[in-house]
């Protein structure tokens, strides 16, 4: 006879313990919307063909993946993604990976730019995004709006953003996040006291009168578990939380941005609250930050980890087959599915999925993002196949998707500029980017 087991045993909900319980329906009446149009210039050229928030992240995931997860995660199931920029491999990611039943009224749809009789403009940027497609957004009764990110890497449950919202009484609530001194520079800062309510904005201070005014008090470092005689500021992660009416009311205007206009010009006269959250978040919005954010996922305990069974990063499910390793030397290196590897010497690396990484080839501190399908048969007219030729060597590079890099290839940002444009590949801070379905011919120096 089976026993039930007793209350006590039962899972506990972390956010719940920490926090208490929402009110009954909040997720259900909250809708997210995540940023996916702006063009991306900064990572460029990974974004020369694809949306910036489908770039691939970690071998086998989109930029996408993450917030999108991170609502699914925290039971919000009414989703929005705004796109307008090379949206077609973004569009088409969505539709293959996030399909619900029948019987629920969960949805990730995409809203594009569009021409509408009461205008045609492209988003001039997130808020007029907002604005051009509210009467979409107010069709349901959602009494919260989650107004997300595109390129961003953290992991947030945002039942904890909602409770602080609800609990404060707050019209407008953002996360935030504490940075030192040195990162001032390239975010907009917030100041708030205890009662988390914020006070004043600077968009990336450099005056010292002001940072010595702008960085957080004992008080607040306190409450928040720091010591209290850390130098840090709060800076604006780009996460809002709007009540329905005060949405509404904020956009009766024609400022184009929630950073600089909106929130900055709701703080003179609304209840604006800051959320400080704490664990791992990244902004990789360019190269090196895109870079560093993967390379680091390969340390033997990541600040930011894939494996959290509680909280999984949902993708696209391919049904690749496992990765075939002929005989390789590796060192902290991801290996996604469906690869084939030769003979090579990977270090410091993340390969994508469907990769062909030749016998004698050497990979170090490079992502190699993979390919979008197999090659059966050879239809290119470089007569090279996709992948890595033989005894290549690649150092600190990115090598996007079906690019086609022949034998004895070397490929090192060594001595050379740290920004450069060239035929067939782009430096960028330092690192060297072969971009998509670019074909580099045997013996090339780079």
């Amino acid at each position: 006879m089976q026993h039930r087991p007793q209350r006590d045993s039962l899972p506990k909900n972390p956010i719940v313990e920490a926090f208490g319980a929402l009110p009954p329906g909040t997720t259900q009446r909250t809708l997210a919307i995540i940023m996916g149009g702006g063009a991306g210039s900064r990572l460029f050229p990974l974004t020369k063909d694809r949306a910036k928030p489908a770039v691939p992240l970690g071998g086998k995931y989109r930029i996408v993946d993450i917030p999108i997860s991170n609502c699914l995660n925290s039971g919000l199931r009414s989703i929005y993604v705004l796109t307008q920029f090379n949206s077609m491999s973004l569009h088409r990611h969505i539709q293959a990976s996030y399909k619900f039943d029948n019987f629920s009224r969960s949805f990730v749809d995409i809203l594009a730019a569009q021409q509408t009789p009461t205008g045609s403009q492209w988003y001039q940027g997130t808020a007029d995004a907002v604005r051009q497609n509210m009467r979409y957004f107010l069709e349901r009764p959602f009494d919260y709006y989650l107004v997300l990110s595109g390129d961003q890497l953290y992991r947030m449950d945002f039942r904890a953003l909602l409770h602080q919202h609800i609990r404060l009484g707050a019209n407008i609530t953002l996360a935030t996040k504490p940075v030192a001194l040195h990162q001032v520079s390239e975010f907009g800062i917030m100041q708030s006291g205890v009662d988390r309510r914020i006070t004043r904005f600077v968009e990336k201070p450099t005056d010292q009168t002001v940072l010595q005014e702008m960085k957080m008090s004992r008080e607040l470092l306190s409450a928040i578990g720091s010591n209290d005689d850390e130098e840090l500021f709060q800076a604006s992660m780009g996460i809002y939380v709007f009540n329905r009416d005060v949405l509404i009311q904020s956009l009766q205007n024609d400022l184009v941005d929630f950073g600089k206009h909106i929130i900055p010009q709701s703080i003179k006269d609304r209840h604006v609250s800051a959320f400080i959250f704490e664990g791992y978040w990244e902004d990789i919005g360019t190269i090196r930050a895109f870079y560093e954010a993967n390379l680091d996922l390969t340390d033997v305990v990541p600040e930011y980890s894939f494996f959290e069974p509680q909280s999984p990063i949902y993708t696209h499910p391919r049904f690749l087959p496992g990765s075939k390793i002929n005989g390789a030397t590796l060192r902290q290196a991801i290996i996604s599915d469906g690869c084939i590897i030769s003979d090579a010497h990977l270090e410091r690396c993340v390969v994508g999925i469907r990769s062909v990484i030749q016998s004698g080839a050497t990979i170090r501190n490079s992502i190699v993002m993979g390919a979008d399908y197999f090659e059966l048969e050879q239809t290119d007219s470089s007569n090279l196949p996709i992948g890595i030729g033989r005894n290549c060597v690649i150092d600190r590079a990115i090598i996007d998707k079906n690019a086609r890099i022949a034998d004895g290839v070397v490929i090192t940002p060594e001595g050379k500029p740290s920004n450069l444009d060239a035929e067939n590949y782009f430096i960028r801070d330092g690192i060297v980017v072969i971009p998509k379905d670019a074909v580099i011919p045997a013996g090339f120096w780079i």
